[in-house]
Order: C-alpha cells, then sequence, then structure tokens
C-alpha cells in the first residue's frame, strides 16, 4: 500500500477512535490487530520508525501496543 494510502486510513481510524469515551489509543490499537493484516502491521510500524509524518499521535502511541 502507498505510504500516503496508509497515513490517511489510519488517521481515520484514529480520528473516529479519538471521540469515543476511554483510552483512544488502545481501541486504535485493537482495530489494527483486527482488520489490518500483518503485513499492513509492519508497514505502519516500519513508517513509525523512519519518522513517522503526518501520522496522528494516536496511530503512533497505538502502534507501540502492536
Amino acid at each position: 500500500m502507498s505510504p500516503d494510502k496508509m497515513v490517511h486510513m489510519a488517521n481515520q481510524i484514529a480520528s473516529f477512535f479519538t471521540t469515543q469515551p476511554g483510552d483512544p489509543s488502545g481501541k486504535i490499537a485493537d482495530h489494527l490487530r483486527d482488520y489490518w493484516e500483518p503485513r499492513m502491521r509492519a508497514q505502519l510500524i516500519e513508517y513509525i520508525q523512519a519518522g513517522g509524518k503526518g501520522l496522528s499521535p494516536a496511530v503512533e502511541d497505538a502502534a507501540k501496543q502492536l
């Protein structure tokens, strides 16, 4: 998947869960585990390790839980 599309998708997930009660990073991590295949999660982690440009801080927090 292109990095731009991945960032967009991850940020959309974060936007939704930050409006819900409770810890958004845990809910984002759960969503990524449930609905993103392992290659997508690995790509996200690699992207964050390379700087994570454009990602919501909530996504970065969630990725630490993966």
